[in-house]
């Protein structure tokens, strides 16, 4: 592991791509909490502003060509942009309603949850050692959000609806890419209009339009300038992801989110004053190291194949 970060830093334009997306996730994280805790601005109608957001950007992108549209009928992604809505929504919700440290690690549930997915409707396998990584992982966001002092309810349901749904998302990601041959640009370009249309039609019956609170509220310069960054911000983090991802890997991108995990929690508890208690620092823990062994168990099992390849005559 210490190899391949050594070979990863030693590459310019992939640090500068590794940087963006870590002040992007960051301050997605924070700006939009933030949002939620000093101007109250309404859930899903900052999703959708995400959305209009990242599709306006990919316009850009694709008009200066780095990358190609392709022509993707809708009925073949309409799950897959539902399910994007949903992951978004969910996942914002749970930021609105729980700490930003029992929403970083409820996030790393999904991990285990694609695992399940995978294996009970894919009929993929995984090693013995990934599964027992997934026991720490487990137990440490348990421990954590028992202890939390700041526990509700309402946000432990946001965050499972979250995590299952992201991970649906995920699952489906590969799964859509590979049967319409697109890559995530591609396949990105097309579902962010469609998610945001479904949006669009169902604020209305969410969200109050007018009044205090509302979409049309009397909002503040301050909330107005905050959400349009938070919409940048948004487009920034999509974009940074699929660059890292194309130009590296996603295992390479699963081990830099370990330096992401780490500063979110730690931003959570300075910005914020989210209090800390011993137990839910060993919750973190735990957490942490069940992600670490599954990085590496993980890299050993791609570095033992590739070495299989090599050697066949």
């Amino acid at each position: 592991m210490a190899k391949r970060l050594s070979d990863l830093f030693g590459n310019t334009r992939i640090v500068a791509g590794l940087l963006v997306n870590l002040l992007s996730s960051i301050c997605i994280v924070f700006i939009n909490k933030w949002i939620y805790v000093h101007h109250g601005f309404p859930n899903m109608t900052l999703t959708l502003i995400h959305f209009v957001v990242t599709w306006l950007g990919l316009f850009v992108c694709q008009k200066m060509d780095m990358f190609s549209p392709k022509s993707l009928r809708p009925s073949k992604i309409i799950l897959l942009a539902l399910s994007f809505c949903g992951f978004v929504a969910f996942t914002n919700l749970s930021l609105q309603n729980n700490t930003i440290g029992t929403y970083q690690l409820a996030k790393v549930m999904t991990t285990p949850v694609i695992i399940v997915i995978q294996t009970m409707y894919y009929k993929k396998t995984f090693s013995t050692k990934i599964k027992l990584t997934l026991v720490p992982i487990t137990l440490g966001v348990i421990l954590n959000s028992y202890y939390d002092v700041k526990f509700n309810l309402l946000g432990m349901v946001f965050a499972t609806l979250g995590v299952f749904v992201t991970s649906l998302y995920q699952v489906w990601v590969g799964a859509k890419q590979h049967e319409l041959q697109v890559n995530s640009m591609q396949l990105l370009y097309y579902q962010a209009p469609m998610s945001s249309a479904f949006l669009l039609v169902i604020v209305p019956f969410f969200e109050p339009l007018t009044g205090e609170g509302g979409v049309f509220g009397p909002w503040s310069f301050q909330a107005l300038v905050m959400v349009f960054l938070s919409g940048l911000i948004a487009f920034l983090v999509n974009l940074s992801i699929y660059w890292i991802i194309g130009n590296t890997s996603p295992v390479t991108y699963n081990m830099f989110g370990h330096f992401k995990f780490c500063i979110t929690l730690l931003g959570g508890y300075v910005l914020f004053q989210d209090p800390l208690s011993l137990n839910q620092g060993l919750g973190i823990l735990c957490t942490l190291t069940g992600i670490l062994a599954y990085t590496h168990f993980k890299l050993a099992e791609q570095d033992a194949g590739k070495s299989k390849l090599t050697q066949r005559p």
